[in-house]
């Protein structure tokens, strides 16, 4: 399982995961347990869907190549 989620993509996906929680429990509905989902895959920095469709928001380093 390789990262496929970026940083600014993690920011985005920790905000909207908390305010769906909250919109949840201010509405005393279980829907606010959705909001786990973003915030989930903001922390393990892996999207399934991203997976699914080959998309990757996570910057690719490029690697030094070693002079023999």
């Amino acid at each position: 399982m390789t990262t496929n989620v970026g940083s600014a993509d993690k920011i985005i996906r920790i905000i909207l995961g908390l305010a769906i929680i909250v919109i949840g429990y201010l509405n005393e509905s279980w829907w606010g347990l959705v909001g786990l989902v973003p915030l989930l895959t903001a922390f393990m920095g892996f999207c399934p869907a991203y997976s699914l469709l080959g998309i990757s928001t996570k910057t690719k380093v490029p690697t030094e190549k070693m002079k023999v």
